[in-house]
């Protein structure tokens, strides 16, 4: 055959094309329908398998048939950046903001409860090194305020405008609450995620830990006290090395820099 490469890419996308959305793409010819109604159900049950062991909650709360459409639309029409298995749940965050572009009629607090769910799976297999850090006993607060704490590669601050901890199958709120649902998510030593909510202060103060100016816990805090209006600049001194603490025991802070 002249083309036989050629032929081949062909029908290979033909193939993946069927698979991928057989209501709109003809199966390539030759292959016997019943080998390709195999074909078509073990491709979509081993997206659909590996979708609701990431996003369970979502799953439950949008119910089978909103949930199953969602699925077909995802691998429809979707593009992944990655062949790797650990990624589609990165993969169907992205689909999920592109519906939301297209006012797909999600219901709104889709994108955030999935993202809340893939938050997990991200942490449990995070392979950041840890930066260079000097370890410090539990309850070095003093140590903390003075030096530069250290935030662990396995903490993220997070913002959400849905209270995305409560929301389930039995809770689907309409509206979003007035104040936004502040959460840490941390693996722990043990390896196990975990998550907790966060004050408005933990939250900037570990937003400010997460950037790149090397300040003192001390100056996080002034600066934060200026940004809330505080007259006094020491304001949150006391409360905020607690805080700094608490962190440190939990393991969101590793330490201080070297």
């Amino acid at each position: 055959m002249a083309d036989a490469p050629g032929t081949l890419r062909a029908q290979q996308f033909a193939f993946a094309r069927h698979l991928r959305d057989p209501a709109h793409h003809a199966a390539p010819p030759g292959i016997e329908a019943r080998r390709m109604a195999v074909y078509r159900e073990l491709f979509r049950n081993n997206i659909a398998a590996l979708l609701g062991g990431n996003f369970p909650v979502l799953r439950r709360t949008l119910g089978e048939d909103a949930w199953n459409a969602l699925v077909d639309d995802f691998h429809a029409r979707h593009r992944s950046r990655t062949p790797l298995f650990t990624e589609i749940g990165r993969e169907f965050l992205r689909h999920l903001e592109r519906r939301a572009d297209e006012g797909a009629g999600d219901p709104p607090w889709t994108r955030e409860l999935a993202h809340h769910e893939w938050i997990e799976l991200a942490l449990q297999i995070a392979d950041d090194p840890l930066p260079p850090h000097r370890p410090l006993a539990a309850g070095a607060a003093g140590a903390l305020l003075d030096g530069v704490p250290v935030l662990s590669p396995h903490a993220r601050a997070l913002a959400y405008r849905w209270p995305v901890h409560r929301i389930g199958p039995d809770f689907r709120p309409a509206d979003p609450p007035p104040e936004p649902t502040l959460i840490l998510a941390r693996r722990d030593a043990a390896g196990e995620v975990r998550f907790s909510q966060l004050s408005p202060l933990a939250y900037r103060l570990l937003e400010r830990l997460a950037g790149p100016e090397p300040h003192s816990g001390r100056a996080h805090l002034r600066a934060l006290a200026v940004e809330a209006g505080l007259p006094d600049p020491a304001a949150l001194d006391a409360d905020g090395g607690a805080l700094l603490a608490r962190m440190l025991a939990e393991g969101t802070l590793l330490g201080v820099r070297p």
